[in-house]
């Protein structure tokens, strides 16, 4: 896996800058509220792949009081941020530093990984979702959303283009901007959406529905086999 790209200056700023790069981002934790709570009991034990900055855990857990979660991420100073975030309901949040194999073998009643597999390399994508659907109960939900756009040309660099200028001011030098089109389109692994659908069928998840398609961003809700 990856090193973290979230080190102490980033993590300090996490928490600002979802809402401001991701269109519906309090509708996005909504969403995945209501879809998990569709089949999960109350007193569900979630796994959270990617924890760092807590933002993600302290919408389901101000959604659900008996939802109890286990979380990783490669990033101390993320996870110390997710903490401070999630402090009011730290009895029920387990962070561990590291990456899905660091994480208990469940079985979980329900799984999420919100902004982090764009951050996860290719080769990697469809072990990783083995993973994660062998940590799961049968029938359990999974929720993930990420970047995931067109990846042919001419459409791959107008998206690039349209993901930075959503997320930077309007005033924005264009030297920045131009470093920022370069970072995306050669530090993230984004995948065309009927692809990751199909990698998410491959890795034993069915009923894979899209919910959530916002500009540069889509979501989907899967069940483990």
């Amino acid at each position: 896996m990856p090193p973290s790209p979230f080190d102490a200056q980033a993590a300090r700023h996490y928490a600002e800058g979802p809402p401001r790069q991701v269109p519906g981002f309090a509708g996005l934790h909504r969403m995945m509220n209501l879809l998990l709570a569709e089949t999960i009991p109350n007193d569900s034990h979630i796994f959270v792949l990617g924890a760092g900055g807590g933002l993600e855990i302290k919408a389901m857990a101000d959604f659900r009081r008996g939802w109890r979660f286990f979380g990783v991420d490669p990033s101390a100073d993320m996870l110390q941020l997710a903490r401070q975030i999630t402090a009011e309901h730290a009895p029920r949040v387990d962070l561990t530093e590291g990456y899905i194999d660091a994480a208990p073998e469940g079985p979980f009643d329900a799984a999420t990984s919100i902004l982090i597999f764009h951050f996860i390399p290719r080769d990697q994508r469809l072990e990783t979702l083995h993973q994660i659907r062998r940590r799961l109960k049968p029938g359990a939900p999974f929720i993930l959303a990420h970047i995931s756009f067109p990846q042919t040309e001419p459409e791959r660099s107008t998206w690039i283009a349209r993901h930075v200028a959503y997320g930077q001011a309007d005033d924005v030098d264009p030297v920045v901007a131009a470093k920022a089109r370069e970072a995306i389109g050669n530090r993230l692994t984004i995948l065309a959406p009927e692809e990751e659908e199909a990698m998410l069928r491959e890795a034993g998840f069915t009923d894979v529905t899209p919910f959530y398609a916002a500009f540069s961003f889509r979501g989907w809700v899967a069940y483990a086999e």
